[in-house]
């Protein structure tokens, strides 16, 4: 656990510091602009994080589910958030003042090395992930967001989608149509069945293999 290595002194200077929010799906959490002055943890439900262009369109960058250190690549940045943050369901976060954690982290090495080291693995995986994807097809692309929803967030085979078949396309950088194309062939093929926002995965082996080849 990240907070872990705090004494007792250190570990009531954060919970004092802490404040707890729920948000409504839709309810923007941080806007592009608005400035870093807090750890976001995120506790119940999930956000995503994307940029808006200056038409006005959406570039979602990732989805963060329970236990997710949202803001950790930003907060030392002293400066103001580069991306909007919004909830995507009933989503509980934990807030706490960055001032507490700066003070906690300067006195606190091995605390400080945790905050480097997750900051180093969220990176990786960001870095990772992002290529992965941009190496794979339409139909490899949604396969893996599927898979990530299945595996990662519900771990199961059927499950709510938390976002719309656009949100989808604006997550892997592929047209609303075509996100709904690979979709119905999914469907037709006997990968999934499709019941308004619920997806059941039916041959998730299947379902991997082309997540894997692309």
């Amino acid at each position: 656990m990240l907070f872990g290595s705090l004494n007792d002194f250190e570990y009531k200077l954060v919970n004092d510091a802490r404040s707890e929010q729920l948000y409504k799906r839709g309810e923007v959490i941080k806007h592009e602009g608005d400035k870093v002055d807090s750890f976001l943890y995120l506790r119940k439900g999930m956000v995503k994080l994307f940029k808006t262009d200056k038409r006005g369109k959406e570039q979602i960058l990732s989805i963060n589910k329970p236990g997710d250190f949202v803001n950790l690549l930003t907060i030392f940045s002293k400066a103001n958030y580069r991306y909007s943050i919004e909830a995507i369901g009933d989503t509980l976060v934990c807030d706490v003042d960055l001032t507490v954690l700066e003070h906690v982290i300067s006195s606190n090495s091995g605390f400080a090395m945790r905050v480097l080291n997750r900051m180093s693995k969220i990176s990786e995986e960001i870095i990772e992930n992002r290529f992965e994807l941009g190496q794979k097809q339409l139909k490899g692309r949604v396969a893996t967001i599927l898979l990530y929803f299945s595996d990662d967030i519900y771990h199961k085979h059927t499950f709510e989608l938390p976002i719309t078949r656009r949100e989808i396309g604006e997550l892997i950088t592929m047209t609303t149509e075509n996100t709904i194309r690979a979709f119905s062939e999914f469907k037709r093929d006997g990968l999934i069945s499709i019941q308004n926002r619920t997806i059941a995965i039916r041959d998730y082996e299947r379902l991997k293999t082309i997540a894997k080849s692309g």
